[in-house]
């Protein structure tokens, strides 16, 4: 009788564990599955990015302008200011250092 009952026991366990194994089986292969979906779904958006790009760069070198910049022509420097150069020779020869200028 008591290995009847321990048999009942498992009997009843494993008609418990069983669905509940499966079930918890299936969700975690759906999440997974979810999981490496939106991984698949990324790397086909970044390899269609890369090919997008790719043609854009094709495109801009063949159609584009050139991408250096142009040199712009420098003017003549400003003449030097009487009035700092006044300043300048005062305060030489207040420091007494004398200029050749």
């Amino acid at each position: 009788m008591r290995i009847l009952w321990t048999l009942v026991k498992v009997v009843v366990g494993l008609a418990i564990a069983i669905p509940l194994g499966i079930a918890a089986l299936a969700l975690s292969l759906g999440i997974l599955g979810g999981v490496l979906g939106l991984a698949v779904l990324v790397l086909q958006l970044a390899c269609a990015g890369l090919v997008g790009y790719g043609l854009f760069r094709v495109a801009r070198a063949l159609f584009g302008a050139s991408s250096k910049p142009k040199a712009q022509v420098i003017r003549e420097l400003r003449p030097v200011d009487p009035y700092y150069e006044a300043a300048m020779r005062e305060l030489d020869t207040e420091m007494g250092v004398h200029r050749r200028s």
